[in-house]
């Protein structure tokens, strides 16, 4: 059954299907599948990782437990200063789905409604997370933002000056 605002006409949102997608290339291929995401109140996240409304989540495997990646949202645990944490994000909140390592992958418009409040994460009883590093995202648009989960023993993913990865269309 559809839910009540999706017509018959024109279907459900195809954005949790690419996100799947694109997470399943960056892993079959070997890369590490980060998200950007939009952030309000409908987000649970660490907010003290939080720049312009917006963090960059790493949603690879070795760097999440009990990853969920469901049609409204996406849920796991990580670690964010060697202290797990439970992360909900409302798939309408995703605003880019790239590979570290290369920057290509998708962007898609941000949010126009606020979404229902997110619900609770489920209690992970996979292996424990691996901290999350952040990487700088880059668009056309004015007001790039950038937002980083530190982690003090690991070197800087991004790497120095201009070879950092940006997002790419790829068509």
């Amino acid at each position: 059954m559809n839910p009540p605002h999706v017509t018959e006409t024109q279907g459900s949102s195809t954005r949790p299907y690419l996100l799947r997608a694109l997470h399943d290339w960056c892993t079959d291929n070997g890369f590490t599948p980060y998200i950007a995401v939009f952030v309000d109140a409908a987000v649970q996240v660490p907010q003290e990782y939080v720049k312009n409304n917006e963090i960059v989540l790493n949603v690879g495997f070795e760097a999440t437990s009990a990853l969920e990646l469901g049609n409204e949202f996406i849920q796991f645990k990580a670690r964010f200063g060697g202290v797990v944490r439970d992360i909900v994000v409302p798939v309408d909140h995703v605003v880019a789905i790239y590979a570290r390592e290369n920057g290509q992958g998708m962007a898609f418009p941000m949010p126009t409604e606020p979404a229902a409040a997110p619900r609770p994460a489920t209690p992970a009883e996979a292996r424990p997370a691996t901290p999350i590093r952040g990487l700088r995202l880059a668009s056309t648009e004015a007001g790039n933002a950038e937002s980083e989960a530190p982690d003090d023993d690991a070197p800087d993913p991004a790497g120095p000056g201009p070879s950092r990865p940006s997002l790419k269309r790829v068509k």
